[in-house]
This record gives C-alpha cells, sequence and structure tokens, in this order.
C-alpha cells in the first residue's frame, strides 16, 4: 500500500504543477530534492512572484524510522517505527479576489519490532480560504467535494465537511480559517472499508482537487483591486498564520519529527499584516466575510 500510494501522489504532483503553471503564465516551479536523516526525504516544488501566484508549494515526502518519543507518548506505543508520505500543497494568489487554497493527502504506517504492521491509515482533505466571499466559488468547491465522496459512500461529504468546519477553526479568534471544504484522518479498515477502498476514496478526492480550483483562479484572477483590498489580504493572511503555527497538526507533527522547515513552513505567505485592533467597516465585503466565517454553512 505504501509503494502504492506513494506512485500516487508522485504522479499527482506532476500533474497539479503542470496545471498551475500554465494557470500562472510566467512562474515555475522550483524543485528542491531533500533527504531526511533519520530516514526518508521529499521533492518540494515552489513557485513564487507569477503572475497569479504569488507564493505556493506542491510537496511530497515519504519519511521513515523510529517514531519519535514525543510521537510515541501521543500514539500511546513504546519502541514504535514508522512510515509516512503524503502531498501537501498551499497556493496563495496575489489577486485578493482569488482565495487561497490547502489541500493535504497522506498515508501512515506504524511498526512493532520485528517490522509488522501494528497499525495504518489514510487522512487528508482540502479547504478554500477567500478573502473576498463569491458565493458561487464556495458552492462549486464543496459541490466538487461532494461529488468526489458521493461516489463511495452519502454519508462521507456531511461528516468530513463538518469535521473540516471544526478543525480549521481559529479558536482563539473564533472564527473559521475559510469556507471549508473536506478533513479526514485516522481512515482506517473497517468490516465494510479495507485499505483499497479508502486509498480509492482517498485518491478519488486528489483527483479532484484541480477541478474544485482551477475554475475559480480562471473566473477570478483578472479582477482588478485596490490597495486597501490587498491591504485586506493580508491582514487575512495574518490569521492563516496563526493557524498553521498554534493549531495546525501537520505543522506540529512536521516540527516533532525533525522534519524539514522550509518544508514544513512552506504554507505561509510572504506578505502579511498585523494591524491593532482591526475591524472592517459594518456593512463591507470585508465585514460580509468575518460574519459568513463566524459559523458554518452549508454550500450544498
Amino acid at each position: 500500500m505504501k509503494d502504492q500510494f506513494y506512485t500516487y501522489i508522485q504522479q499527482l504532483q506532476d500533474s497539479i504543477t503542470s496545471k498551475l503553471e500554465i494557470l500562472d503564465g510566467k512562474a515555475t516551479f522550483k524543485q528542491d530534492l531533500w533527504e531526511r536523516p533519520e530516514g526518508g526525504g521529499g521533492r518540494t516544488r515552489v513557485i513564487e512572484n507569477g503572475n497569479v501566484f504569488e507564493k505556493g508549494g506542491v510537496n511530497i515526502s515519504a519519511v521513515h524510522g523510529e517514531l519519535p518519543a514525543t510521537m510515541q507518548q501521543y500514539f500511546g506505543v513504546k519502541d514504535a517505527n514508522f512510515f509516512a508520505c503524503g502531498l501537501s500543497l498551499v497556493l496563495h494568489p496575489k489577486n485578493p479576489m482569488v482565495p487561497t487554497v490547502h489541500a493535504n493527502w497522506r498515508y501512515f504506517e506504524m511498526y512493532d519490532q520485528e517490522g509488522h504492521i501494528v497499525d495504518q491509515w489514510f487522512g487528508g482533505g482540502q479547504d478554500l480560504t477567500p478573502y473576498y466571499l463569491f458565493d458561487e466559488d464556495a458552492k462549486h468547491f464543496h459541490e466538487i467535494c461532494k461529488r468526489a465522496c458521493d461516489a463511495h459512500r452519502p454519508e462521507f461529504y456531511p461528516t468530513y465537511k463538518k469535521r473540516c468546519d471544526e478543525y480549521f477553526w481559529n479558536a482563539h479568534r473564533h472564527e473559521a480559517r475559510g469556507v471549508g471544504g473536506l478533513f479526514f484522518d485516522y481512515c482506517k479498515k473497517t468490516d465494510d472499508m479495507n485499505m483499497q477502498a479508502w486509498y480509492d476514496f482517498v485518491t478519488e478526492v486528489g483527483d479532484s482537487f484541480l477541478e474544485a480550483y482551477v475554475p475559480i483562479v480562471e473566473r477570478r484572477k483578472e479582477l482588478t483591486y485596490t490597495s486597501a483590498q490587498r491591504d485586506w489580504q493580508e491582514i487575512r493572511r495574518g490569521r492563516y498564520v496563526e493557524f498553521n503555527l498554534v493549531h495546525d497538526k501537520g505543522t506540529l507533527f512536521g516540527l516533532r519529527t525533525n522534519g524539514r522547515i522550509e518544508s514544513i513552513l512552506m504554507s505561509l505567505p510572504p506578505h502579511v499584516q498585523w494591524r491593532y485592533d482591526h475591524h472592517p467597516e459594518d456593512g463591507s465585503e470585508e465585514a460580509k466575510l468575518i460574519q459568513v466565517l463566524q459559523k458554518p454553512i452549508d454550500w450544498v
């Protein structure tokens, strides 16, 4: 399974970066191959200063070795080894009318001292973070997410949409990071879902990403914007940074397993503002976004 999934994310990285380069029309992805001293490595691809994308990364990694003590404590195991692989992407467009997007699809195995698999699971999802809200964009993103889920189980979309709303919640701000999408984790073998079935589901979601995001970018990338709207984008990016550094499990896992810092922090935007006690004007488009982020919305 680990070989099957790693092959898949290698191919998915190629297809996503190729499409995004065409979409940008100027910048290309810089590739960085790296190795982890404790075992494994990855292929980081970063795009910067393009026509569309100010900064973005589409990274894959496959790491293995002894599970660090902090993670052994987290999982309640002793003397365990692990393998983890996945694709993680974040795209920060230049135009504030184009939303930021994040996606991740991953697979994890844990072994005993004899090398036998004692646990394995899939996780992942995709979510949208707009700076100016266009209802049709949020609906489109969620419709594609739902279609990918419905191809497997009718309960998947409402379940994983709800988990996304709960996970990407900036508790210290009492607001969502964005308009959500899907989030699933610890997808393990059950009586009616074996690991191949989970693989089929996760890869279906991965294959849906470009269809979920690219049409939104194409609709919004040529819209005009003001310097004040750009300021608002950078202020909202600050909330994005806060979530990733305070709450995000993937970031914390990477830091606790001696992950590659440049790849882990690739998700951070290049230009961000933190203004003291900033509030948008009542009735403005900015205020409309904040209102929507106060509670989950059923977009489909």
